[in-house]
């Protein structure tokens, strides 16, 4: 993880680089449909006014004391770590800092914490496993984006925070919000390149996203005013309105862009895109065009906010791949990557830097993304707050929720397999290539996920990076931890094991090495694993539901067993 600037430094596969300044425009060149080159200028924001993707969020600490309150030995922010801290100054636009009402006698002070450092919030493990090289990424940290979050009913919610000690405020965003949290696991195939791509750049694509589809807080907060519209009448009842809907009126310019980029899949690609329809896109449909109920555009919010930005991505990535030259064939870079298709120049990445290295990548990388939101600045993590959860997942790369009631797994992603009856129905329109190996499982060009980014010779059969987005309201404690991990981990290990062994650590820290490090263990083909676990409001009470992380302890030692007995090792 240790990226601390907005845009990130690469690796030794970013070769080409672009030093931005203030003022200066970039230049972007693609072909139109009629095969004429358009120029287009997108400025490039100063420093200042940059809009950033953090590792480490904002929160108010007191000054005098260690922690929140070093009276209480228990509560979501007593383990802050105020000696990884750094002071915070708000960057202009930014609210003024809100004194929070359950430490009314202390001073505060607004303080960075590096989510690395918060151990007892934020959790991370991997490992290569059996393999040559380490083909995961993951990423974490706060992205700027309006706030979708949804408000509890004022019936519920009598104050604007929870009137409790310890529970470690967090400060607004640029647009007068809380912050966004963004946390994301990648699976590569083929090499690291492209999910090395998606780890340094994805959370980009959705910023730039949101700010050139005008996306617009569900908080009805202004981003110019920067300061919240929540009212306190005298007897301390918050009176804003209960809820505004996060769905807006999609303007001209929106429409346009996802029109271009669709239009951009039809020549660049073919093949499935030529009629490809995402779900969230604002683009009308020839058959409802004359139907004014059907016609009518969908509104703008984060799930389409999502949809263009993975899709942007992906194709950015391709398109810059197929202009580089092949290494298993020194003359096919002379020749369109398709006999029919017209290859424009790449859009460049947010960041400015080059994709991928120097000579042409085939494979790909899955991607699952979660974002939580607050409405109100009380964190995600205090047992009585309300947080909305916004899941975009290609691939078969895995995110599961804890219920704090029963102890059991909510998955909230499925597996993108081409044997999964959806997605059988949307390729066998587009292709019967599906065949099957010598496990029973079916692959679609050797493929085992019918979703990916990248895969740059399969994506006229249908290979797609368009998300699947799930949204999940989570009220106070309702779920003890989130979880996001790679197949290496959920191949191996069943949910309801995974949330057994996240519930014996103390920490999401530990939590996360434990499941990598016992996914690792009793694996069969030793595949990369990566494992990010997130602290809920639940997680005090993670093991007083169902069984506890009794369930499955019987299985899960008889495999450790078994994978340890030196006479069955052979055998695996």
């Amino acid at each position: 993880m240790g990226y601390i600037s907005t845009f990130f430094h690469g690796r030794g596969q970013l070769r080409a680089r672009r030093l931005t300044m203030p003022g200066v425009r970039a230049l972007h060149t693609f072909r139109t449909a009629a095969g004429r080159h358009h120029s287009s200028t997108r400025p490039l924001s100063s420093p200042a006014s940059r809009r950033n993707f953090n590792t480490y969020f904002v929160t108010h600490l007191p000054s005098s004391s260690l922690h929140p309150d070093s009276r209480s030995s228990s509560g979501p922010g007593h383990k802050l770590p105020r000696s990884a801290s750094t002071p915070h100054t708000p960057g202009p636009g930014a609210s003024a800092a809100v004194v929070p009402p359950n430490i009314p006698n202390r001073d505060l002070t607004v303080v960075r914490i590096p989510l690395r450092s918060a151990k007892h919030h934020y959790g991370a493990a991997n490992s290569r496993g059996q393999r040559v090289y380490n083909e995961d990424a993951y990423q974490a940290g706060t992205i700027t984006l309006p706030s979708f979050a949804r408000r509890a009913p004022m019936s519920v919610v009598r104050n604007p925070m929870p009137k409790q000690q310890g529970e470690g405020t967090s400060a607004d965003s640029l647009f007068g919000d809380p912050q966004v949290f963004y946390f994301g696991v990648f699976d590569g195939h083929g090499g690291s390149e492209c999910s090395e791509f998606l780890r340094e750049e994805l959370h980009g694509y959705i910023e730039e996203t949101a700010n050139e589809f005008s996306l617009q807080s569900s908080l009805g907060t202004g981003a110019k005013s920067g300061a919240s519209s929540s009212q306190e009448d005298p007897k301390g009842r918050n009176t804003e309105p209960e809820a505004t809907t996060d769905g807006f009126e999609p303007t001209s310019k929106t429409v346009q862009l996802e029109s271009e980029l669709l239009e951009e899949y039809r020549r660049t690609v073919g093949g499935y895109f030529r009629r490809f329809s995402p779900e969230y896109f604002s683009v009308p449909t020839r058959s409802s065009a004359d139907d004014p109920v059907q016609g009518a555009l969908p509104p703008v919010t984060i799930e389409s906010v999502l949809s263009y930005a993975f899709l942007r991505a992906d194709l950015d990535f391709i398109t810059a791949q197929a202009r580089k030259p092949d290494p298993d064939d020194p003359h096919v870079s002379d020749f369109p990557l398709n006999k029919d298709e017209i290859l424009g120049s790449p859009h460049l990445p947010p960041s400015g830097h080059g994709i991928g290295g120097p000579v042409r990548f085939k494979g790909g990388s899955t991607a699952s993304v979660a974002l939580v939101a607050t409405p109100t600045p009380a964190p995600f993590w205090h047992p009585a707050s309300h947080s909305t959860l916004v899941v975009a997942h290609v691939g078969d790369t895995r995110i599961l929720l804890c219920e704090t009631a029963t102890g059991r797994p909510r998955p909230v992603t499925a597996d993108h397999h081409p044997s999964s009856p959806t997605e059988s129905r949307r390729l066998r329109r587009f292709t019967d290539s599906l065949i099957t190996d010598s496990f029973g499982e079916e692959r679609i060009q050797g493929l085992a996920n019918s979703r990916a980014f990248g895969d740059m010779q399969s994506k006229r059969i249908g290979v797609s990076a368009e998300p699947e987005t799930t949204r999940v309201d989570m009220g106070p404690a309702e779920y003890s931890f989130l979880a996001l991990m790679s197949d290496g981990v959920s191949g191996t290990l069943s949910d309801q094991e995974i949330v057994d062994v996240i519930k014996e650590a103390r920490t999401p820290e530990e939590a996360a090495r434990q499941v990598v490090e016992f996914a690792t263990e009793i694996s069969s083909d030793g595949d990369n694993a990566t494992c990010l676990v997130v602290r809920l409001g639940g997680w005090e009470r993670r093991s007083e539901g169902g069984v506890g992380s009794l369930g499955t302890k019987e299985v899960r030692d008889a495999r450790r067993a078994e994978a340890l007995d030196p006479r069955r090792r052979g055998r695996r």
